[in-house]
């Protein structure tokens, strides 16, 4: 398939974008199963001790980091007549799809060093298809309304494709299959979705090729970096808003289910509400920031999640038109400080690149994804808080009330704690509305100063006709 500069990629019809955006149905489905059910799932019904799974888990999670900037640094310097990203997407696929079926494969005898090396190939193949994707999603439009569109489909896909993986245990227990058979139904709608999206992504999208740059950034730009304040405060919060609901997530079930006194069906339609109320938290936190600023808004949405958290214990059990307006607030303010967390980035960057005139956006969304997986390894410890009180997670067993309290405690304290932490980060913070907007119209005039037709532009008022086409 002929390839496309970025400057002349055509702008992409809406059934193009949607076809495109089809690939993160799989993926995000994927990263709601091995957040919520799959965990339980190994400790319940497969018999695996808590401690094995929960340090299985975080294990690989870390060891992933570096795993994706190498997959990154090799896509980078691909080169092929079929393009970049297309073959990594083409050969991340097929490995994404055989761990899911070595997952299948687990039984009560697998080790944690099985597990281990079962999850590993599992995120190869995850970052393979994930990294390609976003990658060849950020280079499809050459303007940034266009990049807009295509990331907003691909959100708008990801969200249906968690809502498939929560509607699947719900059908399958309604037809009588167990908790169990209902989590590994989820795992082959997964590994069927994967092949249809990825040829769907393959048959309908060309690759824009984007134009090099000739720089390539070292270690020791991390470092330049890492002195800056405001670069501590961004990732010490992007840190701790992940792993405060990520804590919440490893947890769920086993809180809704045994303290909480929902089931399956019950709990999981309570997470589709907490899920779904992502789609009126991103507009309502980007309205506030509007009016307040970014950095009070991430205070707001931290704060009014971690007052519904301690809200939910005083909940009567097994009430479930109670907990729904809940959960829906807890859902709308978790999407909505993640979107602050992406906006103050951007922010962050272009102060950085008034002061050094270098660009650093891309090393800084590299940063806060290196922070958001190690904040999801690190969620995934929680097992072994649970095995340390003493909770019984095997199916069928019954746990002491210490231990029912004890998973309470855990559930709450920790998620307020490292939540509410994160928006602390952001007190004395001086980057405002009012400083961004002059940082912009010097980084406007230093960029039009080196464009000369830019800067007489910009006097004249004229959009100047480029070389060679007539005025």
């Amino acid at each position: 398939m002929s390839q496309a500069t970025s400057s002349t990629a055509p702008n992409m019809s809406m059934p193009a974008v949607l076809a495109f955006a089809s690939a993160s149905i799989p993926i995000q489905a994927l990263v709601l199963a091995v957040a919520v059910h799959l965990p339980r799932y190994f400790a319940s019904h497969i018999g695996l001790e808590l401690a094995v799974v929960g340090a299985a888990f975080a294990m690989v999670r870390l060891i992933d980091i570096p795993i994706d900037v190498g997959i990154g640094m090799a896509m980078d310097r691909t080169r092929s007549r079929f393009g970049r990203y297309r073959v990594w997407m083409t050969l991340g696929a097929p490995v994404l799809m055989l761990g899911l079926y070595g997952m299948l494969l687990a039984n009560s005898s697998t080790s944690q060093l099985g597990l281990s090396g079962i999850l590993l190939f599992l995120y190869i193949g995850y970052s393979m298809v994930y990294l390609s994707h976003l990658a060849w999603g950020g280079v499809l439009g050459p303007t940034y309304e266009q990049r807009s569109k295509v990331f907003g489909a691909v959100i708008g896909l990801g969200v249906a494709g968690a809502m498939a993986v929560l509607i699947i245990p719900i059908i399958m227990q309604r037809t009588g299959a167990s908790e169990g058979e209902g989590v590994r139904a989820m795992v082959w709608f997964i590994i069927a979705a994967i092949p249809v999206t990825v040829l769907l992504v393959l048959a309908t999208t060309r690759e824009p090729i984007t134009r090099e740059t000739g720089h390539v950034f070292r270690f020791r730009d991390y470092g330049t970096l890492l002195k800056r304040g405001n670069v501590i405060r961004l990732l010490a919060a992007d840190l701790c808003a992940t792993l405060g609901p990520g804590w919440m997530a490893a947890l769920y079930l086993f809180y809704f289910k045994d303290s909480r006194g929902f089931d399956t069906t019950a709990a999981n339609l309570l997470l589709m509400i907490y899920i779904a109320a992502g789609f009126a938290g991103a507009p309502f936190a980007a309205w506030l920031a509007n009016r307040i600023g970014k950095h009070r808004a991430m205070m707001v949405t931290t704060t009014i999640y971690s007052l519904g958290l301690m809200v939910i214990p005083f909940l009567p059990s097994g009430a479930f038109l109670i907990f729904a307006p809940g959960m829906f607030v807890v859902g709308a303010m978790a999407a909505g400080f993640t979107v602050m967390i992406r906006a103050l980035t951007g922010d962050i960057a272009d102060e950085i690149r008034l002061d050094t005139g270098r660009e650093w956006m891309g090393l800084m969304y590299a940063l806060t994804i290196g922070t958001t997986k190690i904040a999801s390894g690190l969620s995934a410890l929680t097992f072994v808080l649970l095995a340390y009180i003493g909770y019984q997670a095997r199916e069928g067993a019954v746990n002491t009330p210490e231990a029912i309290q004890s998973l309470q405690l855990i559930y709450i304290v920790g998620p307020i704690f490292f939540v509410m932490l994160a928006g602390a980060c952001f007190i004395g913070y001086r980057l405002t509305p009012e400083r961004h907007a002059e940082i912009r119209r010097q980084l406007d005039e230093r960029d039009a100063m080196d464009d000369p037709a830019a800067a007489l532009e910009s006097l004249t008022g004229e959009e100047l006709a480029p070389v060679g086409r007539p005025t």
